[in-house]
């Protein structure tokens, strides 16, 4: 699994926890103020993942205000840019621009290097503040720093193009950290850098993104377009090119660096999806045509031949062999 830090304030003694994590986030981050007005009650969980040269942060707790001082930055400077998804509650950010306002998916870009004053609040729910937050050094952004001063504290969107992209990488990353090696956290990092690069260009209208960060962008969104169209029978490259208004050769030049060509990379994923379902005990009584349908093989002897070909045994064999295991 990736390295990760935990945090959970249900391990500290209820008298030092809003302390324990005024420490936390003075050693996670950089030096703030915290100010609650739960400190009896105070409550946070928080994540923090090692994706080599940036970190992934996940937290849920009480609401809260952090205030990053100009004597602060003084003391300690990390010289990070802050990019942070709202997943629950509202955040209201000060800074000597004026203030602003953040809702559920926004993203927000916040500078360690300038003093800001960020409240954070669960709304009318009541309920636990959560976000998702990812630190980046300053210098691996290939953006000139005059554009990116202009994004900061300006809102985002994470809920379309580009943005939704990278919000759903990095909320898909903390989910599934345990299921990745230690040594994808650096190529992860890599693809969440350029990321972050191609949003903050996006926004700015910018063109000087190097053409390897624009070709890895525009791979993860096709490849995240295909995740969710695997069971139309119609998904072909032809059909991903014109969705994305781009050439065939072009889609087939989008992928000519990985492991699989297109059509390849759309079968594996279909076949890896019925696997899974073929071994799944709940739906043992699911007839095999069934799920080759669901995840986008009509024809049942197409997919018993595409099942046997990757994976060295009919789908049925496979299904008994798992499902004998399990019991």
């Amino acid at each position: 699994m990736l390295g990760e830090m935990v945090f959970r304030s249900d391990d500290v003694a209820p008298a030092d926890r809003f302390d324990y994590w005024r420490e936390q986030v003075a050693g996670s981050f950089v030096p703030m103020e915290v100010l609650s007005d739960h400190v009896t009650d105070f409550a946070v969980s928080q994540r923090i993942v090692d994706l080599g040269a940036v970190r992934l942060r996940t937290t849920e707790h009480t609401p809260m205000t952090l205030r990053r001082t100009a004597q602060l930055v003084r003391r300690s400077d990390p010289e990070h840019y802050h990019l942070s998804l709202a997943t629950s509650g509202s955040t209201k950010v000060l800074h000597p621009g004026g203030d602003a306002w953040y809702g559920v998916g926004d993203l927000i870009l916040m500078d360690t290097s300038r003093p800001h004053h960020v409240e954070m609040d669960s709304g009318e729910s009541q309920d636990q503040v959560r976000g998702t937050g990812l630190f980046v050094p300053r210098e691996l952004l290939p953006l000139p720093a005059k554009g990116v001063e202009k994004l900061i504290n300006r809102p985002m969107s994470g809920r379309e193009g580009v943005g939704a992209l990278l919000a759903q990488f990095l909320t898909q990353v903390c989910r599934d950290s345990g299921s990745y090696r230690p040594a994808d956290g650096p190529r992860l990092g890599t693809v969440a850098l350029d990321l972050v690069s191609t949003l903050l260009a996006h926004t700015l209208d910018d063109d000087t993104l190097a053409p390897e960060t624009r070709r890895r962008t525009l791979l993860l969104r096709i490849q995240g377009f295909i995740q969710q169209r695997l069971a139309d029978p119609d998904l072909t490259p032809g059909s991903v090119a014109a969705a994305h208004h781009i050439s065939l050769s072009y889609l087939y030049r989008v992928f000519e660096d990985e492991e699989a060509s297109v059509a390849a990379w759309i079968r594996r994923q279909r076949l890896e999806r019925a696997r899974r379902d073929l071994a799944d005990t709940a739906l043992r009584h699911t007839p095999v045509h069934t799920i080759a349908a669901r995840w986008g093989f009509p024809r049942a002897a197409d997919f018993t031949r595409a099942f046997r070909t990757a994976y060295g045994m009919p789908p049925t064999d496979y299904r008994n062999e798992v499902c004998q295991a399990a019991e």
